[in-house]
């Protein structure tokens, strides 16, 4: 039984945890719905239960960083990183009615400098490209604005990074002090 579950009681779970991660990855990788989950995995029902509850535990960002530890001790790096690249992409929103209905006008913009209608996507990277934060806002949201919620969030995450590398639309001509 997990440590994070242990003297809470209940009925055990009915399937092993192996399955329902399987499925959760599958269902990542494809892009799928949860109501279409594959009959190979255990109903839907469970492997969004299974997943919720990680999620609110803080196990999936657990997970992910537990393996970016082993994938960079396994290329001859130190598992924390010390060194960080940041970057934004705007991303185009989709210009059907369907789309404009499920996304919030609020988290969609335009990025006059691209000429792209949408959100943007603001990520750090370590060097090897393993993220490490990502924030996504409306396209109108400029590089330096996001930076500083970013840099938050990444000495929080990563204590030992002292160098990040960015272009010159996140600081301007010049950097912050």
């Amino acid at each position: 039984m997990p440590v994070w579950l242990q003297g809470w009681g209940g009925w055990p779970e009915g399937y092993c945890h192996r399955q329902l991660l399987d499925a959760v990855r599958y269902l990542v990788a494809g892009g799928i719905s949860w109501r279409e989950v594959s009959v190979d995995f255990p109903d839907w029902g469970g492997v969004y239960a299974f997943f919720r509850r990680w999620r609110e535990y803080g196990l999936i960002a657990e997970l992910h960083d537990w393996l970016r530890g082993k994938v960079r001790e396994r290329e001859g790096r130190e598992a924390e990183p010390t060194a960080a690249v940041i970057d934004a992409q705007s991303v185009r929103a989709a210009a059907t009615v369907r789309a404009a209905a499920t996304v919030p006008a609020s988290s969609r913009g335009y990025d006059g400098g691209k000429k792209v209608p949408g959100r943007k996507r603001h990520i750090v990277t370590d060097t090897l490209g393993l993220l490490l934060v990502v924030a996504v806002t409306a396209a109108n949201i400029g590089d330096r604005d996001a930076a500083a919620d970013l840099q938050r969030r990444l000495r929080r995450l990563h204590r030992d990074i002292t160098l990040v590398w960015a272009d010159g639309g996140w600081w301007g001509s010049s950097p912050p002090c």
